[in-house]
């Protein structure tokens, strides 16, 4: 990651819809919100130092804060295992798809 932009901060976002971009050295994308609510907050860190994103994405490389607008939302999330756990099936899946 070489830049993060984030112009969303006071906004009441829906989920789904895209709170900021993300740099990385080919390529730009979108970030969309996991939640509805508002985005309360922006590490500021991030101008100065967009690689803490790669280097500590659960600790100083946080992106946004969120006022959720919907506690309900939160069952819908899913945690590091569960999300890593997702990632390894579809890995599988496209070993499978691809002809040997």
């Amino acid at each position: 990651v070489v830049f993060v932009e984030i112009e969303t901060e006071g906004e009441s976002l829906d989920k789904g819809e895209t709170f900021g971009t993300v740099e990385a050295v080919k390529t730009v994308s979108d970030l969309f919100m996991p939640v509805g609510g508002e985005v309360a907050e922006f590490n500021e860190a991030l101008a100065d130092d967009p690689e803490l994103v790669n280097k500590d994405p659960y600790g100083e490389g946080w992106m946004i804060k969120i006022k959720v607008a919907d506690a309900a939302e939160l069952e819908d999330l899913m945690d590091a295992d569960a999300y890593k756990a997702m990632i390894e099936a579809q890995i599988q899946q496209w070993i499978k798809q691809v002809p040997h």
